[in-house]
């Protein structure tokens, strides 16, 4: 092998591993012997990938006027209504998740099939008992051969596949949100970001999604159920997070393996 060689070897293994995402081989070496760093508080309009929410939106509705009147239709408290109801407002989202899944399948396919063919007669050469025929053509083809079962053939195919999921998923914690955007009918666009550490692990607590002003109850609090399009990931990074990942080659391997 050849020096070029290598170095072309070498340059496509460094290229590969720079294209992978999961490649982040500097950083961790970076932070070896340290704490995973907390990400920077930012703002959430200013994020790489932030997109504005839009969708479908009703016929826009004149605010009602009641003269001569202290109380403000909407209002939860006499004077303002402390609930956010504004861009950079917070509201607090109560995640209590508690899902529990069980699906069993089993299937079974099993498939017999037997063809047979003969041919006892063409154009009067008939091959006799002794295994000779009349013809040198049709001699020399079906010599030895039984006119009756020229083609025997038989085909067995059996398939049994069984599959189980057991999932149970318990997540129970509270999130302070920003309001990032009021639609054009209202609703809240809301996300939230909680990080901790604990030691040399990261606990990540992500949401975001779509909240009725209705829905925000009178201590400025909504729960992550009456969110429309959330989007609630909650995870972690950091030294054990690494141990529970399979290593870059395993994965490499697991995507282009093709058996």
């Amino acid at each position: 092998m050849t020096a070029v060689t290598r170095l072309i070897r070498v340059g496509l293994a460094v290229a590969l591993c720079v294209a992978l995402p999961a490649c982040n081989i500097t950083q961790r070496l970076a932070d070896m012997g340290e704490a995973p760093k907390l990400s920077p508080i930012e703002n959430p309009q200013a994020q790489k990938g932030y997109q504005p929410v839009a969708l479908p939106m009703p016929t826009p509705e004149p605010s009602a006027k009641l003269a001569n009147s202290l109380w403000r239709p909407g209002a939860r408290a006499f004077f303002k209504d402390q609930r956010a109801a504004r861009v950079g407002d917070i509201v607090t989202v109560v995640v209590n998740i508690a899902d529990k899944a069980t699906a069993n399948n089993a299937s079974n396919r099993t498939r017999a099939t037997t063809e047979t063919a003969g041919l006892t007669n063409l154009l009067g050469a008939e091959v006799s008992g002794n295994g000779t025929s009349s013809g040198s053509m049709i001699e020399n083809i079906f010599r030895g051969a039984t006119p009756g079962a020229l083609v025997n053939g038989t085909s067995t195919s059996s398939y049994a596949g069984a599959g189980k999921i057991q999932r149970d998923e318990t997540v129970t914690s509270q999130i302070a949100a920003i309001v990032t955007q009021v639609l054009p009918n209202g609703n809240l666009v809301v996300q939230g970001r909680q990080e901790v550490r604990v030691n040399y692990e990261v606990r990540e607590l992500l949401i975001s999604g779509v909240v009725r002003p209705e829905d925000i109850t009178a201590t400025n609090t909504v729960e992550h159920t009456k969110i429309a399009e959330a989007r609630i990931s909650y995870g972690g990074r950091g030294q054990l997070t690494d141990v529970q990942q399979p290593r870059y080659g395993t994965q490499l391997f697991d995507i282009i393996f093709p058996f």
